[in-house]
C-alpha cells in the first residue's frame, strides 16, 4: 500500500501542468533559508523568517525580514537576535515567532523584540497560528505536541501520537488544522517511515481527528485554509497540495524541494522556498 500511495502521489505531481508558473505573480529573492511567510494585514506587508544555518542551533544568526505585498523587500533585517525562527502568528499587536524551544515576541509597530517566552519541555517548535480569541498555538514537531500561549503563559494544549510530528498549524473556526510530517523521522535527513497527512484538533475538546482521504500522502510542512479549501506544502518534494472535505489531496503547484510554512491573504498563497532563498506568490483560482 505504501508503494502504491507513493506511485499515486508521483503521478499526481507529474500531472501538474506548469501550475507554479501559470499562477505565479512574483518571486522575491536573497533570503537565507526562509521558513515562513506571514501576512501582517494591519500594516499591509509580509513577514519572512530566516533560519540562516542549522534549524536546531541556538547560534544567534536568525532574523525576520519585511516584504511588500507585491514582493519588494522593505527591510532585509527587520528583527535580528534570533536563533532559527520558523512559524509565526500575530495577536494583540504582537508577532510571535517559534525559535527552537522558545517563542520570540516582537512589537509589530516598532519591530522591537520585547520578550522571549521559554516553553518548558519543548523540543523543536515549528509553526504557529492564532485563534479568534487571540490565543496563540505552536507545534512541537519532534514531541507530537502543540502548545497554547495566552499573553506570555505557555501551556501544553495537546500531546498525542496521532499528531505524527505536527508541523503546520492553522486556526480555522473551532478547530486547528494540522499538517503532519509523518511517523518514524530519520533525524539525519528527516525522511519518514510513514508519510504524514492532514488532521483536525477540536479547540474545545482537544480531540485529534484525521481528515478523511488526506492521510499518509506526504511529509507535510505549512498549511492554511481559504474558504473550504486547505492548502499544504510537502517539503521533501516541493509540492503544494489543495484539499476539500470528502475529497483527496490534489497537487496544484510544483517547486523544488524546500517549500515550507505558507501564508495567505485570502487571495494568494505565499510560499517560502528554503533551498532557493525565495518567496513565491501564487494566485488562488
Amino acid at each position: 500500500m505504501k508503494h502504491l500511495a507513493a506511485l499515486i502521489a508521483f503521478v499526481a505531481i507529474a500531472a501538474v501542468v506548469s501550475a507554479a508558473q501559470a499562477g505565479e505573480l512574483w518571486r522575491a529573492t536573497g533570503f537565507e533559508q526562509p521558513e515562513s511567510a506571514l501576512v501582517d494585514a494591519t500594516h499591509n506587508r509580509i513577514v519572512v523568517s530566516n533560519i540562516v544555518g542549522n534549524p536546531g542551533a541556538a547560534d544567534g544568526n536568525g532574523y525576520l525580514s519585511l516584504l511588500s505585498m507585491d514582493g519588494k523587500v522593505i527591510i532585509r533585517h527587520w528583527v535580528d537576535g534570533m536563533d532559527a525562527p520558523k512559524g509565526m502568528a500575530i495577536s494583540g499587536g504582537k508577532l510571535y515567532a517559534a525559535d527552537i524551544t522558545r517563542v520570540r515576541v516582537v512589537d509589530l509597530a516598532s519591530g522591537r523584540l520585547v520578550e522571549t517566552i521559554d516553553v518548558r519541555g519543548a523540543v523543536f517548535l515549528n509553526d504557529m497560528t492564532q485563534d479568534s480569541a487571540g490565543k496563540v498555538y505552536v507545534s512541537d514537531m519532534l514531541a507530537d505536541a502543540i502548545y497554547r500561549i495566552e499573553g506570555d503563559r505557555p501551556e501544553l494544549f495537546v500531546k498525542d501520537a496521532l499528531l505524527a510530528s505536527p508541523n503546520g498549524v492553522f486556526a480555522d473556526g473551532g478547530r486547528l488544522i494540522v499538517a503532519s510530517w509523518g511517523k518514524g523521522i530519520n533525524k539525519a535527513d528527516f525522511s519518514t517511515a510513514e508519510p504524514g497527512g492532514l488532521l483536525s484538533v477540536d479547540l474545545a475538546t482537544r480531540k485529534v481527528s484525521p481528515l478523511p482521504g488526506a492521510q499518509q500522502f506526504a511529509d507535510l510542512d505549512g498549511v492554511v485554509a481559504v474558504g473550504g479549501t486547505i492548502y499544504a506544502t510537502a517539503y521533501m518534494t516541493g509540492t503544494l497540495y489543495s484539499y476539500k472535505a470528502d475529497s483527496v489531496p490534489e497537487a496544484v503547484a510544483q517547486f523544488k524541494p524546500g517549500s515550507a510554512d505558507i501564508g495567505t491573504d485570502g487571495k494568494h498563497i505565499f510560499v517560502p522556498l528554503m533551498g532557493e532563498g525565495e518567496i513565491v506568490a501564487i494566485k488562488i483560482d
